[in-house]
């Protein structure tokens, strides 16, 4: 797809995330020349310019001689390749090289065309650095991750070919490209920014927001196996609150569990007044969910969108003004704001499981299985889901209002956006399993309802999680059950099963 600097969408920045290929608009290309050029003339006026001809951070005040500026660019890249701990995943990696590749293209950030066509071709020959997530406290730039991206075009470090950690210059040289020797300023602009942030920000988005409509789904499973009212759902009571989020949940729950012969098998006759939250109130919580993750999709977009090296060149002028665009901030607030719609999700979820397993809350068997006590069901699954819970929890703090002075006080506030994104990840792969326990409990909730269906939508998925995973008759390894319906949720056949759901992108 091709990418206009400034301008891209959130479903192309999604699209960028699963794997779509990138090109540069033509029509930044102008725009590039010309920042490079002013670079050039900013250089022949013989002033001292920070990042230019000057030392960084700390050592702003030592001037570079003019012979000394290419060196000053490599020897910037590899001191500061200092990253530890597993590497990022290559789709992530690969979303930070684009976010980087649509930044420097808005022409603010001095790099030449050929160090734009570099960074295109190693994604265009899928050569993605490998990078060591640990490192950035998220201000003054994602300094360490992308050094080593940086150090990657420059034939240091190690690249990603086919699976295979293979020496950088050696990927280069196979792929026909020599390494980049960079130009004044560009090492610096290569490595100055949020984009290792907002990846992780991003693709944390993403699943949040997968995790969002499979819950949905689950959910409503879970309502159909308690025998649960659609009454809540009703769009009078959502329409007198007034939230966005929660009026379109409702309806898309409403609409899910439209038809269902469940439902009206007990509209006469329930003595229950009321169901518990976790059934009744998904709307409040899960409509509060979605309006979060859209505050922080609008962050984000922004943040993808725009320039955040230091210093910026503006043409027009032939100035280099210095500022402070790499401090993450925005992003650390949306990875927050995210951080706790993905504790919130599974929080919820967990609730319904627990309720199900629950005989006097749910009217179903014990821990959802024949001959209780012989066997134990669904119980232990339970325990499962709540320990990741737990864990969300912790992991769900602010990463925000933390702050660590470095470079000798120079960098004195920063903005913990760089683990505050990647824990996403994290949360993410727990709140599929959570979903998944709950899936499968849910599921064999509905089995104890003597073949009556819920609607068709429910029923497809009902369909999807029998083909996999048979209904629980006695104790079996429970494991592998749990795996396939992680499987489900991951990949998004739930979603897709039951059509178009509210969520953060058109």
């Amino acid at each position: 797809m091709y990418l206009t600097p400034g301008s891209i969408s959130l479903a192309d920045w999604r699209e960028v995330y699963r794997g779509a290929p990138v090109q540069l608009a033509p029509e930044c290309r102008a725009a590039i020349a010309e920042s490079a050029a002013a670079v050039e003339r900013i250089l022949g006026r013989g002033e001292a310019v920070y990042g230019i001809n000057t030392g960084f951070g700390k050592l702003a005040t030592v001037r570079i001689e003019a012979d000394d500026l290419e060196t000053l660019q490599c020897n910037i890249v590899l001191s500061h390749a200092a990253g530890v701990g597993d590497p990022m995943p290559v789709p992530v990696a690969r979303l930070m090289m684009a976010l980087k590749l649509a930044s420097l293209a808005r022409g603010a950030s001095g790099v030449r065309p050929a160090t734009i066509e570099m960074l295109e071709a190693t994604l265009d020959r899928h050569l993605i650095p490998v990078i060591p997530a640990q490192g950035s406290v998220g201000a003054s730039g994602d300094l360490a991750p992308l050094s080593h991206m940086a150090a990657a075009m420059i034939g240091a470090g190690e690249i990603w070919v086919e699976g295979a950690r293979v020496p950088a210059a050696d990927a280069l040289a196979d792929a026909g490209l020599a390494p980049l020797v960079l130009g004044p300023k560009e090492g610096l602009a290569l490595l100055n920014g949020t984009q290792f942030s907002t990846a992780y920000a991003l693709a944390g988005l993403f699943e949040a927001d997968r995790l969002y409509g499979s819950a949905l789904v689950t959910g409503i499973l879970s309502t159909e196996a308690a025998k649960g009212s659609d009454t809540p759902f009703d769009p009078r009571i959502h329409a007198l609150r007034g939230h966005q989020g929660q009026i379109e949940t409702a309806s898309a729950l409403a609409a899910l569990m439209a038809g269902s012969e469940i439902r009206a098998s007990h509209v006469l006759g329930d003595v229950r007044v009321q169901d518990p939250y976790c059934l009744r109130c998904q709307p409040q919580v899960m409509g509060a969910v979605l309006d979060l993750l859209r505050q922080a999709a609008a962050t984000l977009l922004v943040e993808a969108n725009g320039v955040s090296d230091n210093p910026l060149i503006f043409p027009e002028t032939d100035e280099a003004l210095s500022g402070g665009n790499f401090h993450a901030e925005p992003v650390a607030f949306a990875a927050d704001m995210i951080a706790m719609a993905l504790c919130e999700i599974g929080s919820l979820s967990e609730r319904r499981t627990a309720m199900l397993v629950d005989p006097a809350l749910s009217g179903l068997p014990a821990f959802l299985v024949a001959k209780p006590g012989l066997n134990s069901g669904f119980m232990i699954p339970q325990v499962t889901a709540a320990a990741l819970v737990s864990e969300n929890k912790q992991r769900a703090y602010p990463a925000s209002v933390d702050s660590i002075p470095t470079s000798a006080n120079q960098e004195d506030h920063v903005s913990m956006a760089a683990h505050g994104a990647r824990r996403l990840s994290e949360m993410a792969r727990n709140v599929d399993a959570i979903l998944a326990i709950e899936l499968l409990a849910a599921g064999q909730g509905c089995d104890f309802h003597g073949g009556l269906k819920s609607s068709e939508a429910i029923e497809r998925v009902r369909g999807l999680l029998r083909a996999y995973v048979p209904t629980l008759e006695e104790d079996r390894h429970m494991a592998p059950d749990i795996a396939a319906a992680q499987d489900m949720i991951r990949c998004g056949k739930l979603v897709d099963l039951v059509g178009e759901l509210p969520g953060i992108v058109a």
